[in-house]
């Protein structure tokens, strides 16, 4: 049985979920091969261009919908409160679904309504000013419809987390942000725990993708030696036990991968490393942030966290 964690709602996500960005083509054998291997918990985005892919992989893999957590998340361009149910209703019939398990708030960042995902002029980002409050209080609003089953943010830092707490009435279920053993963020995630809001880690292999080349020198977070040294112990990979430093913790991770031997040995994540090798693992916090879209998307993030 793969390890679940406990929403504030009450619903449980799957500690092992797969992520769906990049690769648009490949998505869908992707998700059939995902759920033949185990996964319970996909993940995408309205800005990934894969919803249509995901909904037409989990109905090819033949499990039924009710036994899949499904994410995806609400885009910059649409953060207008009037924006916010047409703009899950677009995503719900490229997925083929009635409702998702989860509905994020991509960005704290709003950009010009319509329908251009990346709007510019000259060059820059045109922005909305929008505040990320009346979009979440817009987001707090499908919940009585059905179509989704609970609602979170992605990207947020602590003070932007701590406004939405103290404006909104509808606690997040979860945030999605960057975490690794190379950016561990453990302050920030304590304060999500004491607040009963469930962590997701998305690029919990840190610098794989080569979006991210440069940063972090010419090694790969996957040949840190110590994670290495530790999956020995347990008959697992650096990448296995890099997964599973997420999933000690309670919080859920997602990998991504279109290869299917990759998708099935990163399932292998799911297991509980003892205290001691948690606290080895403490020791490579090199604060590293992979995924800093500050300046591209027309403001800073992350000001106040970790690898800035």
């Amino acid at each position: 049985m793969s390890t679940r964690c406990k929403l504030n709602t009450g619903a449980e996500i799957p500690a092992i979920g797969f992520g769906t960005w990049q690769d648009e083509s490949a998505q869908e054998d992707a998700v059939v091969e995902a759920i033949k291997a185990g996964y319970r918990h996909i993940d995408t985005a309205r800005v990934y261009g894969t919803e249509k892919a995901v909904g037409q992989g989990v109905r090819k893999s033949g499990v039924p919908r009710k036994d899949i957590f499904i994410t995806t998340k609400l885009w910059s361009n649409k953060h207008h409160p009037d924006d916010v149910a047409p703009a899950l209703q677009q995503s719900l019939d490229d997925l083929g679904m009635d409702y998702v398990d989860l509905y994020l708030m991509h960005w704290p960042m709003a950009w010009k309504r319509g329908e251009d995902p990346f709007p510019k002029q000259n060059g820059k980002p045109v922005m909305e000013d929008i505040d990320f409050v009346d979009t979440y209080k817009a987001m707090e609003k499908l919940l009585q419809t059905g179509k989704v089953k609970a609602i979170g943010v992605s990207n947020f830092s602590k003070a932007e987390m701590e406004r939405l707490v103290q404006n909104t009435s509808v606690v997040p279920a979860v945030h999605q942000l960057e975490c690794h053993p190379w950016l561990q963020q453990h302050e920030f995630t304590a304060w999500h725990r004491v607040k009963g809001i469930h962590i997701t880690h998305y690029s919990p292999f840190g610098n794989q993708n080569a979006m991210y080349s440069g940063k972090g020198g010419a090694t790969k977070l996957i040949d840190e030696p110590l994670l290495a040294e530790i999956g020995k112990k347990y008959t697992k990979s650096a990448a296995q036990v890099a997964l599973a430093w997420g999933v000690t913790q309670g919080h859920s991770v997602l990998p991504k991968s279109k290869t299917p031997s990759r998708i099935k040995g990163n399932f292998g994540g799911d297991f509980k490393l003892i205290p001691d090798d948690m606290k080895k693992i403490q020791t490579i916090n090199r604060k590293i942030r992979f995924n800093d879209s500050s300046g591209t998307f027309g403001r800073d993030f992350f000001m106040d966290l970790e690898g800035k």
